[in-house]
């Protein structure tokens, strides 16, 4: 984006005053409202000037600083510096899914120097210390790492990688910078404003496309984050509007709307504060909502971008002047830079007396034209990429493609209810089932077509140790998107190891979506009403000639099924009994035991089970009479003594090892489902420099850990392996936690889980 240029700025550094001040011509409109006249773009040679114009280096150059922070900072954490070693482990049999697939993963030893000189370049892009190096070193790694896994590309990293790509390329460090003090050409220079636009333009790409895609239609009525709006961080809207409106309007209505405009309010002076208000309140709300590592902060330090070039000059000139000689520059004046092209000086009297302060004017060069054509094809490819799945057809999962470059943040939500790998021994004929995730650290691999390509390769390649010759692998996915029925996403009757997959062709064994029946989603909510708390419902859909075969825990003892749309035959596999089943009828199913649906019409059928966690509902009956029970006793109600088995309701567990002495298992749990939720209650209620405190502690033993494994890895590949024994104590020191007052605080509790698997 373009961005006005106050020429008294560029010049002098500061407003003009005085007669200098009243003998300037009045702007124009688009002057004042885009910062450049519409001339500007009359010819080839103007726009380069354009571009290439002398703009204050202080904005950049701080933003350059917290940008090479927070990477820094991402490094040990959501890039996964911390915990290297388990990613990445030597001869261990490991699927992996990088974006090519001759790219594999170095040692160990030599993953962690990749990663150290990772962090030296995010550390050298924070002090604009030898720059281009720096960047250099940054993003080849950064680029690697990002290729190298697929299920942990998103948006937000993608992003971290263009934007390190337009720093190499930029003049980040003519402003508080290393460089600067080394070089002083460099220090405080200007910078052309095409970093700026570049930089500006990625940002409202960001926030424009993601706005764009939630116009989506899942979204518009509130299918997309429905889950949000039971977070806490919604309460306040909870006091004068219901859950279902809060989700409606506040999450999806407000998302919608903040990603549609906060670009273009980011860019008008009169809006820009309003926009800068609601982005940074949006981001502090992302950071607790996802697991999102230093994106919300990232997105923040770029909000100044949008303001004035020179705003660290004023606002560090606001600083007392004790602290001016650690702060960045206040008072200088930008200095020339060959970067830019300078124009002639104006030619009132005024100003021709002082033309010796104005650099000297000079004509656009090979360089300048070059930095134009790249920030228009840049540009360009950026507003492209996210609509280009027409190339990459191979890619498309019931989302518009590779979802890295897509901008679709949180348009489409996702739950499992029922994998199944199945495999036959291509010579022996022998057919078995395995676990959903062996070999692998990932789960993304469920819902995307190359993925599951790429991990049916490597099972076929790793089946062999295990006397498995030739496996054929089959995948049986059921997913739901965004509230809809659970249906399967692929062809469970294709082999996937010989299948045809290719990135420029629609996938064969792709199952359409079944988005004819998405209006039943509203009365989803009908049938949901009408259960009670203990009975749990799930909605299946599935194609005509297919059939699902499920198995019904013994835990469930009241489980059946319901047809809502279609005709199914329901087998029960030991009684060798088949029933159909038409629309609206039900017919309970035995625990304990396999049963199969077969869609026997011919259109594609609908039913639900309904079922009640017998186990579970018992166990919650039992708290529900402990709990009454200790209540009476504390209040002084009961009078009769309790047995020995109930004892402990009054002394409760007062150490690690006090449970072992209680006999009844039944109170066992129960006293300790108590102390979980006493612990979790503390901690909730804990004051906010207990919880600073708690965050700091967590935060320096992950760094921790990934430096001092990061120093054995470099030790190892300077000096050699030392002994087994000392390697094991230097992990098992790297290893060490802070201590934490109840290892299983972080488990689910029994009576607080939510849809199971059949």
């Amino acid at each position: 984006m373009l961005r006005k240029a106050n020429w008294d700025i560029i010049y002098h550094g500061s407003h003009a005053e005085g007669k200098a001040a009243t003998d300037k011509p009045a702007e124009s409109r688009m002057k004042r409202l885009f910062g450049f006249e519409k001339e500007d773009l009359s010819s080839w040679h103007r726009f380069v000037c354009l571009l290439n114009r002398p703009t204050d280096p202080a904005s950049l150059g701080i933003f350059r600083c917290l940008f090479g922070m927070l990477m820094a900072v991402d490094i040990t954490q959501e890039r996964g510096l911390s915990h290297v070693d388990y990613k990445y482990l030597d001869g261990a049999p490991v699927c992996r899914f990088p974006l090519f697939n001759f790219l594999e993963p170095l040692p160990m030893d030599w993953m962690y120097c990749v990663y150290l000189v990772m962090f030296l370049g995010a550390v050298g892009i924070m002090l604009g210390c030898f720059y281009r190096l720096s960047c250099l070193m940054f993003i080849s790694t950064y680029w690697y790492i990002f290729f190298l896994d697929k299920t942990a590309w998103n948006n937000h990293s993608y992003l971290y990688g263009l934007i390190g790509f337009q720093l190499t390329l930029m003049d980040a460090n003519r402003y508080w910078s290393v460089d600067g003090l080394r070089n002083p050409k460099k220090r405080n220079a200007h910078v052309p404003l095409w970093n700026y636009t570049l930089l500006r333009t990625q940002i409202f790409i960001v926030y424009f496309i993601a706005g764009v895609k939630k116009l989506d239609a899942d979204w518009v009525e509130g299918y997309s984050m429905k889950y949000l709006a039971h977070h806490w961080l919604f309460d306040p809207f909870k006091v004068i509007l219901p859950v279902e409106l809060v989700s409606l309007i506040v999450v999806h209505g407000g998302g919608l709307i903040l990603d549609l405009t906060a670009g273009y309010l980011l860019f008008f002076d009169v809006t820009r504060p309003v926009a800068i208000f609601f982005v940074s309140y949006f981001h502090c709300m992302n950071s607790q909502l996802f697991s999102i590592g230093m994106f919300s902060y990232t997105m923040l330090a770029t909000s100044p971008l949008f303001c004035y070039a020179d705003w660290p000059r004023r606002f560090f000139g606001s600083f007392p002047e004790f602290l001016q000689p650690v702060l960045p520059l206040v008072s200088p004046s930008p200095c020339p830079s060959s970067s830019c092209v300078y124009p002639s000086p104006p030619n009132s009297s005024s100003e021709q007396q002082d033309a010796s302060t104005h650099p000297k004017p000079s004509t656009p060069r090979l360089r300048h034209k070059m930095a134009a054509i790249f920030t228009i094809v840049y540009i360009t490819e950026q507003f492209f990429l996210p609509y280009s799945h027409f190339i990459t057809q191979g890619y498309n999962n019931w989302t518009n493609g590779l979802y890295g470059y897509s901008w679709d943040m949180m348009v489409h939500s996702r739950s499992h209810q029922h994998v199944k790998i199945t495999y036959k021994d291509g010579v022996t004929g022998e057919v078995g089932y395995l676990n959903p995730g062996v070999f692998t650290q990932s789960r993304r691999w469920k819902d995307h077509g190359d993925m599951l390509k790429q991990y049916a390769t490597c099972l076929n390649y790793n089946l062999p140790r295990f006397n498995i010759t030739d496996a054929q692998i089959y995948f049986d996915i059921w997913v739901s998107i965004n509230d809809r029925f659970q249906q399967r996403i692929f062809d469970p009757r294709v082999d996937i190891v010989k299948a045809d997959w290719s990135p420029f062709r629609p996938n064969p064994w792709l199952m359409p979506l079944l988005v004819d029946l998405s209006p039943w989603r509203a009365k989803f909510e009908e049938i949901e009403g009408t259960l009670d708390n203990q009975t749990e419902v799930v909605f299946i859909a599935d194609f005509p000639g297919l059939h699902l075969e499920n198995y019904v825990s013994e835990d469930l003892g009241n489980t059946s099924v319901q047809v809502l749309q279609g005709e199914v035959k329901v087998e029960i596999v030991e009684e060798k009994m088949n029933y159909t089943l038409a629309p609206g009828d039900k017919m309970q199913l035995p625990a304990g035991a396999y049963h199969k649906v077969y869609t026997v019409s011919e259109a594609s059928s609908c039913y639900m089970y309904i079922y009640v966690n017998t186990t579970e509902a018992a166990l919650q009956k039992n708290f529900t009479m402990l709990l009454e029970l200790q209540e009476k006793v504390r209040n002084g109600t009961e009078t009769e003594p309790l047995p020995p088995e109930l004892q402990p309701l009054i002394t409760g567990l007062e150490d690690e090892g006090s449970e072992v002495n209680i006999t009844d298992p039944v109170v066992r749990l129960f006293l300790k489902r108590q102390k979980r939720l006493e612990e979790k209650k503390k901690r909730r209620e804990a004051p906010i420099h207990e919880r600073f405190n708690r965050f700091v502690t967590k935060k320096y033993y992950m760094i921790r850990r990934g430096f001092l494994m990061t120093a054995i890895a470099m030790r190892n590949l300077a000096f050699g392996l030392p002994p087994l024994e000392q390697l094991r104590r230097e992990v098992d020191y790297a290893n060490m936690k802070a201590p934490e007052e109840d290892p299983n605080q972080n488990e689910p509790l029994k009576d607080e889980t939510g849809h199971v698997e059949l």
